[in-house]
């Protein structure tokens, strides 16, 4: 895990996290890119791939079902 995910690893939006994968995505397509840059950012790509799926499983327990008649139920 590189310096920067390591610092904004509690920090970060789910906004920020997902810009960051595009960023680096545009990264790894890049043909100047070394194999082993490649790598590094797959793997920080990866991690942050897990924080935010860990934000929205956290959101979604989160969230509220409003049944027939107007009372709320943690979703399921």
């Amino acid at each position: 895990m590189t310096e920067e995910v390591k610092e904004k690893k509690e920090t970060f939006s789910l906004e920020e996290g997902l810009e960051k994968i595009e960023r680096l995505l545009e990264r790894l397509t890049d043909r100047e890119v070394t194999l082993e840059e490649s790598f590094r950012l797959y793997q920080e790509g990866m991690e942050l791939l897990k924080q935010c799926n860990a934000r929205i499983d956290h959101v979604e327990k989160q969230m509220l079902q409003i049944d027939e008649e107007g009372n709320t139920h943690e979703f399921s």
